[in-house]
């Protein structure tokens, strides 16, 4: 591919050579370069790739994106930028073809739920007969393959590659979780998102690797919402004003308050013996500046772009369903019950509902897919007795953790009991909060490990011990994580809730530099499989 084309939306300077140079790849890691390739001098929190541009140049490159000065051969083209993070998403978008513009690419930003939201949408809208990739912090859906995530946003060009694959396959949306640092990182830079979400914003991700400040954190959220066509944010949250700020996108808002474009209304707590879920009633109004505080958004059921689209994107056979959609006049109203407990499950199947209305979805489609949609790790009840519930979830700080059992409460159990560990070589002050969080909610914690990396189990264990031990709650410390959850297993009453955290969907341990096969479903089944043998 010729340069010129890699740059056609960029701001640069030709400092030496030819913008005609023909590229073989695009190559962000000085390891990877090969004779022909583009490399972007991206400077990191650990590293400064300006610092290897005489060494890719040996290796043969044959353009260099940069913002600093450097010196290299004649023979190699320099491109200098403002910012090569930025470069390297719209040039990655341009190696590709611009695949995102052939899909309707869905964002979804905010502290909690933006996982348990993507599987949502995407269960929803493959069961009116979409088909649907998935990017997150579990996975990469594309078709049947499923690639295991490094980071909930993938760097740019890794995101510009999933998104051609999946054109390629066929799908016809994207959803996808966009993470603060994927917008400051400038990962997301340039994807025309046709929906962009706020779930919600807590504390989170603050510190000299992350983000500077809340409010810093905070307005690197806000960006989602000057790059979609459609905004859809949560109406309850205290921050949703300063997360509009600037925006340019049209609004609808969700919500439990009567702010709320779409509201969920008579919420009812469902429990029986090894099931936990929540009802409730949706109802919906079509919005305007006064009802919903803000703006006139999006119309309630139409297909977003169909002023342009026609019938565009609607899977074969979808217009034969209308009959069972609701009317958009008046306030529409239907039940739903979702296998996923709290309030938190509410919030998040409401963002849902209002992504997919604006895909003509049925309401019979949004309460079948509502009612089987599963995410890995997070509140995943595993089916262990017909006396007590067991759970996994990925609760791995004070703040998660304390949403989790707080939630639980609400259920009223027999007793709740909490087992987790905290991983090694980072901060003992998340083992000393989760301690206490675990200590005044759980009425028994039973503390193991959980990623202990270089530094021994027992040491991390006894820093939980000084968090529980400012609270009366009672605890058991069982190293051997296997060993814990036999334990949790083998002495649940009726009644019980026990919930395994911290590891969610990993599959593995982490010790002395080395990750360990390690699924708790498989301990699970393992130990229900001793237990008959």
């Amino acid at each position: 591919m010729r340069l010129t084309q890699l740059l056609e939306k960029m701001e640069y300077t030709c400092v030496q050579g030819s913008p005609d140079t023909e590229v073989k790849n695009l190559v962000n890691d000085s390891r990877k370069v090969e004779e022909g390739s583009l490399f972007f001098c991206i400077k990191g929190a650990v590293t400064d790739g300006h610092k290897y541009a005489a060494d890719v140049a040996a290796k043969g490159a044959a353009v260099l994106v940069v913002q600093d000065e450097i010196e290299v051969p004649q023979d190699v083209t320099v491109i200098r930028v403002a910012d090569t993070r930025l470069a390297m998403a719209l040039m990655s978008a341009a190696y590709f073809g611009y695949p995102a513009n052939e899909m309707r690419i869905i964002g979804v930003t905010g502290t909690k739920g933006k996982t348990t939201t993507t599987y949502m949408v995407k269960s929803i809208l493959e069961s009116a007969g979409y088909k649907v990739g998935l990017i997150g912090t579990i996975e990469a859906i594309i078709g049947e393959e499923r690639i295991p995530a490094h980071n909930t946003t993938p760097e740019s060009y890794t995101i510009q590659e999933y998104f051609r694959r999946m054109a390629d396959a066929g799908c016809q949306v994207v959803v996808m979780e966009v993470s603060s640092q994927g917008l400051m990182l400038e990962r997301t830079a340039g994807i025309p998102f046709e929906i962009g979400i706020f779930t919600n914003i807590e504390p989170d991700h603050i510190g000299p690797a992350e983000h500077a400040s809340f409010e810093d954190y905070l307005e690197c959220k806000s960006r989602l919402f000057r790059q979609c066509r459609y905004g859809i944010l949560n109406a309850d949250d205290a921050h949703l004003e300063a997360i509009l700020k600037g925006h340019t996108c049209e609004v609808e808002t969700f919500g439990l308050s009567e702010n709320a474009g779409i509201r969920a209304e008579n919420m009812q707590l469902v429990s029986r013996p090894g099931y936990l879920g929540i009802s409730y009633t949706v109802s919906w109004k079509t919005q305007s500046g006064a009802e919903a505080g803000i703006e006139k958004g999006c119309r309630a059921g139409a297909l977003c772009g169909a002023e342009d689209e026609g019938e565009a994107g609607m899977p074969a056979g979808m217009a034969a369903a209308q009959e069972s959609r609701s009317s958009v006049d008046g306030e529409p109203r239907f039940d739903v019950e979702i296998d996923i407990p709290g309030k938190f499950s509410v919030y998040n199947s409401l963002t849902a509902i209002a992504i997919c209305r604006h895909f003509q979805v049925g309401i019979d489609d949004i309460r079948q897919a509502l009612k089987t949609a599963k995410v890995k790790g997070r509140v995943e009840m595993v089916k262990v007795s017909d006396d007590f519930t067991l759970m996994i979830d990925y609760a791995h700080n004070a703040m998660a953790l304390q949403s989790l059992l707080e939630t639980l409460r609400e259920y009223h159990p027999h007793r709740l009991i909490s087992v987790f560990g905290c991983g090694g070589n980072r901060s003992k002050l998340r083992r000393y909060e989760m301690g206490e969080v675990s200590g005044k909610l759980a009425d028994l914690t039973i503390i193991t490990s959980d990623n202990p990396r270089f530094e021994e189990p027992e040491a991390i264990i006894e820093d939980i011990v000084t968090g529980m031990e400012k609270t009366d709650g009672k605890y058991i410390k069982i190293t051997d994580r296997k060993e814990a959850i036999a334990w949790a297993i083998h002495h649940g009453e009726p009644g019980d809730i026990i919930v395994l955290a911290g590891k969610g969907h990993e599959d593995y341990q982490e010790i002395r530099g080395v990750q360990y096969p390690m699924d708790e479903r498989v301990l699970i089944r393992e130990i229900l499989e001793e237990d008959a043998g």
